[in-house]
């Protein structure tokens, strides 16, 4: 029999109020031993609990009739002051009336394994505990609600209908059945094999929304980049000097923009060094740089012309040049490698890093970019690195099943069958019932 678990559910520490969940085949019994009368289904009750003739605390009982609580099984909640004396003493009486403390995530854990939730949503729920910014509470809720499922969902059905064709004409081949039974199954296939190709075009950002937009500041030493993070963080986040080789060291500060969450850094600066410690913080620089969702390449617009050939070779399209110290540079020297940069394919932007204002704007056309990267009109189809992992590999076991379709029938059939088993690992959904029922309705097999 399933062990009856208990855990706390609020933080640790003194509240007001401390929420202990209990889940589990003896949850009413436990109910009733503490609270003398359990509640009606989802109806709060005050209840003075006691345990072995001793009074715990005056709380407010909730009890959950499985299977329509959160778990799937009997379930309840006791509502108890929040002092730690009174926790502890909950606790006690819990683990003597024969519960165990949960596991971590095991009440989610048993939400699944009672069809409550898909793996999917399962993990919607660990993202919306974690969720920092208005955008992680948005992926995450979404997630929890079926958006990810529900296009796995279609994807299992085109799959499911798929391989029902490939199973009939493989394992009833003198059945009266549609000509070209297997050929059929290419439409579907060549969708969902083109819809998970745009799927992992797309898979960054969900993973962006989740752990956050990666900013690099990078350029020479001296051209403001420690400038424009404090003007941006809004703080002195890092130390600013006259002394060029200050920053050593990728110094990483969060923010918030447009509702979603950044890790903007400051690198040092990219130059050739005799000083070990430096080299290698130019080094980590590039390395930085390089996996970065977004570079800014921040120039001193006073020497432009001197600086700008400085990491020019980590320098792509889609990067953004920022050409500080605009008020005291050449206006018409900027002007010109400003129009270079642009012919690159680089977004520039001029600014003073020592100018409230200008920050303010630079910051609202950067928050602008954010938001435009990481919003969509569709739900993200993967939010973590193992929904991308599973969708690469079922997309090669559809293209080599498309390979096959009209030449060898079963390889394709079990080409689209580990197909589905790669996406049954991210919802935990597709069984071979499904197909056998597919098979059976569709073509009337069994006379």
């Amino acid at each position: 029999m399933t062990d009856t678990i208990f855990a706390l559910a609020t933080a640790a520490g003194r509240a007001a109020v401390a929420v202990v969940r209990v889940s589990g085949p003896e949850t009413r019994a436990v109910v009733a031993a503490l609270a003398g009368k359990v509640p009606a289904p989802r109806l709060a009750g005050l209840r003075r609990l006691r345990h072995e003739g001793v009074e715990l605390d005056e709380a407010l009982v909730l009890f959950f009739e499985g299977p329509a609580s959160y778990t799937g099984e009997d379930a309840a909640e006791f509502h108890v002051h929040g002092g730690p004396a009174v926790v502890e003493a909950l606790v006690e009486a819990l683990v003597n009336l024969g519960l165990r403390l949960a596991e971590p995530g095991e009440f989610t854990r048993r939400a699944f394994g009672n069809g409550k939730l898909d793996l999917a949503q399962a993990e919607g729920v660990a993202d919306l505990i974690d969720a920092e910014t208005e955008g992680q509470r948005r992926q995450a809720l979404g997630q929890i609600g079926g958006a990810l499922s529900q296009r796995y969902d279609r994807w299992r059905e085109l799959l499911v209908h798929a391989l029902a064709m490939l199973e009939a004409a493989v394992d009833f081949p003198d059945e009266d059945l549609p000509e070209e039974v297997a050929a059929r199954a290419r439409p579907g296939l060549e969708v969902l094999n083109a819809e998970i190709g745009a799927a992992l075009a797309d898979v960054s950002r969900g993973r962006r929304v989740r752990d956050g937009y990666r900013i690099a500041l990078v350029g020479a030493p001296n051209a403001g980049k420690s400038t424009l993070l404090n003007g941006l963080a809004e703080r002195d986040a890092a130390i600013v000097t006259d002394t060029p080789g200050t920053t050593r060291d990728i110094i990483e500060v969060p923010l918030v923009l447009g509702g979603y969450r950044v890790l903007l850094a400051d690198t040092a600066g990219l130059r050739e060094t005799g000083d070990a410690i430096e080299a290698e913080g130019v080094r980590r620089a590039r390395a930085w740089a390089q996996a970065a969702d977004l570079r800014i390449w921040v120039f001193d617009g006073f020497h432009v012309e001197q600086s700008s050939g400085e990491g020019s070779d980590l320098l792509s399209p889609g990067d953004w040049v920022a050409i500080n110290k605009i008020d005291i540079a050449d206006a018409m020297v900027v002007a010109d490698v400003r129009n270079r940069f642009v012919a690159r394919g680089l977004t520039v932007e001029m600014i003073s890093a020592h100018s409230p204002d200008a920050i303010g704007q630079f910051r609202a056309r950067l928050t602008s970019h954010v938001t435009s990267a990481l919003s969509g009109s569709e739900f993200p189809a993967a939010t973590r690195q193992r929904h991308a992992e599973r969708l690469r590999e079922a997309q090669v076991y559809l293209e080599r099943a498309l390979s096959d379709v009209g030449l060898e029938v079963e390889l394709a059939a079990e080409d689209v069958r580990l197909a589905a088993r790669a996406l049954a690992k991210i919802t935990g959904r597709i069984d071979t019932e499904d197909v056998l029922d597919r098979v059976f309705s569709s073509f009337c097999i069994g006379k």
